[in-house]
């Protein structure tokens, strides 16, 4: 049951270990190559705020994330980040979102290892279920009847296999891989680049509703935040971190499901593509990736096989 947000009832913000994470991923000019610089000369985030003005333009922040970091000491809500802040904080209590930052133990184990993770994640349903073993199923938002009977298929069978199938619940493959996997009684991980609370498309809400109940829904943006274009290509390395490996089902040349795969190599995770007919443009983005070295795969055996000393 969503909290209410009256001033008695919602925690403050600057005594939430939470609220601290989501001050931190609100900074301006704190993106991942900078926090990973920070991390080299400081071993916590807290330490941060131990520092004057003069110490931290010496570590390289921007005068901008110096400003916020001095208004959090402050506990200066007018800040226009702090503010920020803390409407995200107070909406998630709001609308019952969970928050899961780097610093909780069960925040998922291989996003640790990735260069951008994230620092804050937003998630709806189980959230124990990122910490299982993931398999992602990227593809066409056009696919052929043929490729959405794959992405199905190959959904049920690795839920059949112990391995938790995670898409992007785009239209097309994304849809068919978690319906698949709800359908055989297997739950499914949805990576979204708009709020939990938000259904994008419109015409999933109902698939979203049923991932929700039986499995988890998961963004780095917050409750409220609407879907934007260059949300989800970000979007995508979440899709590729969380798993061991990715499925391209079909995919053409200009495909985002080839950033995917590309961003599933640079996080050292293995890449599958099932080849289709030369006629079918749809399987050109996965001889692509075939003769790039990617596994041809036929059945999840081969997926299987390919992780066995994973």
């Amino acid at each position: 049951m969503p909290l209410a947000t009256d001033s008695l009832s919602v925690p403050n913000l600057f005594q939430s270990e939470h609220g601290f994470w989501i001050f931190l991923s609100c900074l301006p000019k704190f993106g991942a190559r900078r926090q990973q610089a920070i991390l080299e000369q400081l071993p916590d985030f807290r330490q941060l705020l131990t520092h004057n003005a003069a110490t931290l333009k010496a570590l390289g922040l921007a005068a901008e994330t110096i400003a916020a970091l001095e208004a959090w000491r402050r506990q200066d809500n007018a800040h226009p980040v702090v503010a920020n802040a803390d409407g995200i904080y107070r909406n998630c209590l709001r609308t019952g979102t969970a928050i899961l930052t780097i610093a909780d133990a069960d925040y998922p184990e291989p996003l640790r290892h990735i260069h951008d993770g994230p620092l804050v994640l937003y998630v709806r349903g189980d959230r124990s279920l990122l910490g299982r073993d993931q398999i992602g199923i990227v593809g066409s938002r056009n696919a052929t009847r043929a490729g959405l009977e794959h992405a199905r298929s190959f959904a049920a069978a690795l839920g059949q296999k112990g391995l938790l199938v995670t898409s992007g619940l785009a239209l097309g493959v994304d849809g068919a891989a978690h319906a698949g996997a709800l359908d055989a009684g297997f739950p499914t991980v949805a990576v979204i680049g708009n709020g939990v609370d938000k259904p994008y498309p419109y015409r999933h809400r109902t698939l979203s509703e049923r991932i929700a109940g039986e499995g988890v829904i998961v963004s780095e943006y917050p409750p409220g935040t609407s879907a934007k274009a260059g949300h989800f290509p970000r979007r995508n390395r979440i899709i590729s971190g969380l798993s061991r490996g990715i499925l391209v089902v079909e995919a053409g040349l200009k495909s985002g499901s080839l950033i995917t795969a590309r961003l599933a190599l640079e996080q050292g995770r293995e890449v599958f593509a099932i080849p289709g007919s030369v006629h079918n443009p749809l399987a050109r983005g996965c001889h692509h990736l075939i003769r790039q070295g990617a596994k041809l795969v036929e059945t999840v055996d081969d997926i299987c096989e390919e992780l066995g000393g994973w």
